[in-house]
């Protein structure tokens, strides 16, 4: 029997009901209950090509009798009724409350033995703002969700496709403001998780590579001293902890050695990158369709989509659903212990 994944809705205003009506559709989904909004999910049956029924569930283990062509929607309480009014393609604070209210309700299930695991649809950040949510996105929220008694885990933002891995050191700050943040702590303890995280999914000594933050990783000092200062003495101290780091290495070059494709092995299992564009753009040009976004650190599965709301295409039902298939596919490998691509 697969493991139950709980799928978020994420922002009714944008694709993300719809790919996950698609993934109902296809069957690809499998065991699975998705979080949400009875009328919006029924919305969005309808604008992927509609003959998909919504059943609507008491409790998350329902879902398992839940019969092809359906969508076994769990409603989510505190979702603003009149959710089905919001404009598609367009901000709006009751998405963002009913966004909250799904990453909460997925965690308290997770936390309490009910889901496997969870496979969050992507959130729209101005949107978690306009409803007063304080926190910048998914990464943040879980985190913040998964502390107990007072301790909050360390967690990273891995992408991961087929071909390259990289976890970054920040994430959804800006880039002034994440600069200041890279310091020798910083930089070691998402080597540490990195490696952890690989431990788990069965690759125990992952080759990782440190990108630097300068152009040519600062060239000895020339063009900015990161990489002295905090980068490699970060390097060093997990090599001294039995941890395969190497590097810093110039970040425009480090990506396409670690890349692995048909004759082309990589020369790394991970990258891990100092700010979130550095980190996520060569990931993201490899492809959305195939990237999964992944929370290393917490004490539960979590995958999502590596692409966001696009509200330009919401409720026209030409949404991909390939990348949310590929984080249903992701969740269930990590809780199993299987690689991780």
């Amino acid at each position: 029997m697969s493991a139950l994944l709980a799928i978020t809705m994420g922002d009714a205003c944008g694709i993300g009901p719809e790919i996950i009506a698609k993934l109902c559709r296809e069957r690809a989904a499998g065991a699975c209950v998705v979080l949400g909004d009875v009328a919006v999910m029924r919305r969005a049956a309808v604008a992927t090509g509609g003959g998909l029924a919504v059943a609507v569930l008491e409790h998350a283990a329902d879902a398992r009798a839940v019969p092809p062509r359906c969508i076994p929607v769990l409603p989510v309480p505190g979702v603003p009724a009149d959710l089905v009014g919001a404009t598609l393609g367009a901000i709006d604070a009751r998405a963002g409350a009913a966004a909250a209210r799904c990453i909460e309700h997925a965690v308290a299930l997770v936390q309490a033995g009910e889901v496997a695991g969870i496979v969050t649809a992507p959130i729209h950040k101005e949107a978690l703002a306009a409803a007063g949510i304080g926190f910048p996105g998914h990464t943040e929220m879980l985190q913040a969700l998964a502390a107990r008694d007072g301790a909050v885990p360390p967690v990273r933002m891995m992408l991961a496709n087929d071909e390259l891995r990289t976890v970054l050191v920040t994430i959804h700050l800006s880039l002034r403001r994440a600069i200041d943040a890279i310091d020798t702590a910083a930089v070691l303890e998402t080597i540490r998780i990195a490696h952890a995280a690989a431990a788990r999914w069965g690759q125990v000594r992952p080759r990782i590579a440190v990108a630097g933050l300068n152009p040519h990783a600062g060239e000895g000092g020339l063009f900015g001293d990161e990489e002295i200062r905090f980068i490699a003495p970060a390097v060093a101290a997990a090599r001294a902890e039995g941890i395969d780091a190497f590097g810093p290495f110039a970040p425009d070059t480090v990506f396409m050695r670690a890349r692995n494709a048909p004759g082309h092995p990589g020369e790394f299992d991970i990258v891990v990158a100092m700010t979130h564009d550095h980190g996520l753009i060569p990931v993201k040009y490899l492809g959305v369709e195939q990237g999964v976004n992944v929370t290393l650190g917490l004490p539960f599965v979590r995958t999502s989509p590596d692409h966001g709301t696009a509200f330009d295409i919401a409720g026209s039902g030409r949404a991909d659903a390939s990348s949310l298939a590929a984080a249903v596919r992701m969740a269930r490998r990590l809780i199993s212990g299987a690689s991780a691509p």
